[in-house]
């Protein structure tokens, strides 16, 4: 089985497992979870497999099984499922155990600081594709979410991304060849900025924030929207 395989079961595993826990019952949020992985997926599929054909970024025929839908190995087709499935479920988990959290100020802080990096980004970084559109779209998915419509549960998606920032680093660090002599994912020096955590490309981060902001927007929404249809017997 292939290094990157692994690296999608490692992540899926314990989720999966603990999606029935008693307290949070993450299995009940499928019904809106699925869905907004499913259509988030196939916009990041789309922007994946362009930039592989377009040699943005690429994948290592070694550390993967040599199945692929169009250019994308099977690996990175299940991660679009994988890593926010594992996301969201962390996401219900610490709203479910610390609801009365308050993180006005953590939600603020963490806003403004992708906000003005993001700009910052993609201001001086306009010729490379990967820093322009995953930096870019960040600004504009935060500002249009947080400071327009002031969703009630970015404060808590804030803190989520934070806490996954650990897992993310561990297993961005494998793919991008920290722990292997060549890395799963390669990047076009061409196309990011340079600045690297360990051996992540910056841009990465602004990515997975596009990626799990989208799915958790649409998994509240559909949330939202069922609640509306359900009758009140009071």
């Amino acid at each position: 089985m292939s290094l990157y395989l692994w690296v999608i079961l490692g992540t899926i595993m314990f989720p999966f497992l603990l999606s029935f826990d008693r307290k949070i019952h993450f299995y009940t949020h499928w019904k809106t979870v699925f869905p907004a992985i499913l259509l988030v997926g196939l916009f990041f599929l789309l922007w994946d497999n362009y930039f592989t054909g377009r040699g943005v970024w690429g994948f290592n025929e070694k550390y993967v099984q040599g199945a692929y839908l169009f250019c994308l190995p099977l690996e990175e087709v299940l991660f679009f499922l994988v890593a926010p499935y594992a996301c969201v479920f962390v996401y219900e988990v610490l709203k479910g155990y610390f609801p009365d959290l308050k993180l006005d100020l953590l939600g603020r802080a963490f806003a403004f600081l992708m906000v003005l990096s993001g700009l910052l980004l993609t201001v001086c970084y306009l010729r490379n594709w990967y820093t322009l559109t995953a930096c870019a779209l960040s600004v504009l998915l935060i500002i249009g979410i947080y400071f327009r419509a002031r969703a009630e549960w970015f404060n808590h998606f804030a803190l989520t991304f934070i806490v996954c920032l650990i897992p993310f680093l561990i297993v961005n660090s494998i793919l991008t060849g920290f722990m292997t002599p060549e890395p799963v994912v390669w990047y076009s020096e061409d196309h990011i900025a340079g600045i690297r955590i360990g051996t992540i490309p910056l841009e990465d981060i602004y990515y997975n924030l596009d990626m799990l902001l989208l799915v958790v927007f649409i998994h509240e929404f559909l949330s939202l929207k069922g609640k509306k249809f359900v009758p009140n017997y009071k």
